[in-house]
This record gives structure tokens, sequence and C-alpha cells, in this order.
């Protein structure tokens, strides 16, 4: 991801920190009051070695010191470490699709207790979780890409530390046990260790990626709190499950309960949510 990239999300994250905004213009404008306004004895040769020479080390210890947010820890063992990621989990539309959620969670105040996050990816949906201070006993993220877990660990590495309050599995969603599910993670030293949890909380906000379903979703037990998403982007091959409209995504995941269901609007296409019972 290339730098004004990263800055642009960080300030589309957290939209009342001004020092972000300032810090953005401060790099690609090199706009002097931005810089003045944001500049202090403790950064001020961080900041000057960032914005006037492009350097990614003076980058850091800045944006740790304004955005205070485990994605700059992630984000700087990636680049130190340089692991290569898939850009897209920062998009502007993974990140509004994602804060929505949080927009609405916060609404509602659920206790969300022990939360699957299906298809989870890279976990930045857990890592956003977590940082708004939600009522949550553990956030375990499954995904069929053996790359992700490491990734996803790394996002959610204080959580990793904390009693393995996050941890995430390489495994196909169809093949979960949604009542009892037990499983293995990986430890940091490589070894293999068995877990078992009974979520309270299904999360899957990727439902336009999933063949078959309607299959999965009957595998869900009543009574499971319900966090899912679509879209409409029909035009790329890999959304096999897309939905026309809110309604329509309605009918193939039946609630007996619904607290939120809408519409978000994005660039390319409009994103669908729906939050209920099973």
């Amino acid at each position: 991801m290339q730098t004004h990239e990263l800055l642009d999300r960080f300030e589309l994250l957290y939209p009342d920190n001004t020092a972000l905004s300032d810090l953005r213009r401060a790099y690609i404008e090199k706009d002097v009051s931005s810089i003045v306004r944001i500049i202090d004895k403790n950064n001020k040769a961080d900041l000057l070695r960032f914005v006037m020479d492009d350097h990614m080390w003076g980058a850091w210890p800045v944006l740790d010191q304004y955005a205070q947010t485990q994605f700059v820890k992630a984000f700087k063992d990636f680049y130190v470490n340089d692991i290569k990621i898939a850009d897209d989990c920062f998009s502007r539309g993974q990140l509004q699709s994602k804060m929505w959620i949080i927009e609405q969670l916060k609404k509602l105040d659920l206790n969300l207790g022990t939360i699957f996050l299906c298809a989870g990816w890279y976990g930045t949906l857990a890592t956003m979780l977590f940082e708004n201070e939600f009522n949550i006993k553990k956030i375990r993220s499954f995904d069929i890409d053996s790359s992700c877990w490491k990734i996803a660990e790394t996002f959610n590495k204080p959580w990793v530390m904390k009693d393995w309050q996050f941890k995430s599995c390489t495994q196909d969603i169809h093949d979960i046990d949604y009542s009892t599910h037990v499983y293995n993670v990986n430890r940091s030293d490589g070894t293999i260790c068995e877990l078992t949890d009974s979520p309270d909380t299904i999360i899957n906000t990727s439902c336009e990626h999933l063949e078959n379903f309607t299959e999965w979703y009957n595998k869900i037990p009543t009574g499971k709190l319900l966090i899912l998403q679509t879209n409409n982007y029909f035009d790329l091959d890999e959304h096999v499950n897309c939905s026309k409209s809110v309604e329509d995504f309605g009918k193939i995941t039946p609630m007996q309960k619904v607290y939120f269901e809408g519409e978000l609007g994005l660039e390319k296409y409009s994103r669908y949510m729906r939050i209920g019972l099973k």
C-alpha cells in the first residue's frame, strides 16, 4: 500500500482526529500550516524526515503518536519484515463497510460474547471491535486461506497475547460446528493446540463470496446473534452470492428478530447488512 493511501485510510477511520488530517496534508501537499500544527519537540526529527525526505522510518513514531491504534503497529511490522499483504484489506470500501458495523453495534449495545468471525480474512474487523471496547469475551477468526492466520494475529497481537482473546484458524466455514466447535490453531512455536468454543455471535461480512450459502446458513442454530453483509457487485466472478437489495438478502437470511437492516452506498456497489437473531 502506498504511503498516501495509508494516510488516507487512517484519516477515514478516525475522522475526528485533526492531527491525522494535518499529517496527510503535510506529507502530500507539504502544507506548512499543517506541519506547524502537529510538530513538537518530541516528533520534530521524525516528522521532518517523513514529510521532507519521504522516509517511512519517520512515519511510524508520528503515526503512533497521533493514531494510537494497533493498525499502526501491524503495518509497521509488515513494513519492517517485508511481509506482503493484500492492499484491499484496507481499501476505503472495506473500511467503510466495517465502520458501518461498528456504528450500528454502538447503537444496539449488545453483549457479543464469543464471536465466530467467518471468512475473517486478515481479522481487521476484530481489531476494530476490540478497540471500540464492545462487550466481547473472545473472537475466533476462520478463513480457508492458510496465508491469513499469521497476518490476522499480527493485526490483533495485543489480544492474542491476552490469553488468546483473539485466535485465527485455517478452516472452511462450511466445516464448522456452530453449536460447539473443536478445532486446531497454531501456537507461536509452530505446535498445534486444540480448542473448543461455542459462539454467541456469528459474523460473516463476505456472504457474496460464499457458495452453497443456504447450506451454510442452515448449520447455524436458532437463537445465535448474526451480523451479515453482502453486496450487489455482480461483476466479479468470485461474487457467487450477491443480492439485488436488502429485501432480497433477507429472503436467504431469515431471522426471528431483526435488530437492524440497511443499505450502504459505496463507490462501485451497495452493501447490505442484517443484524438479528437466527
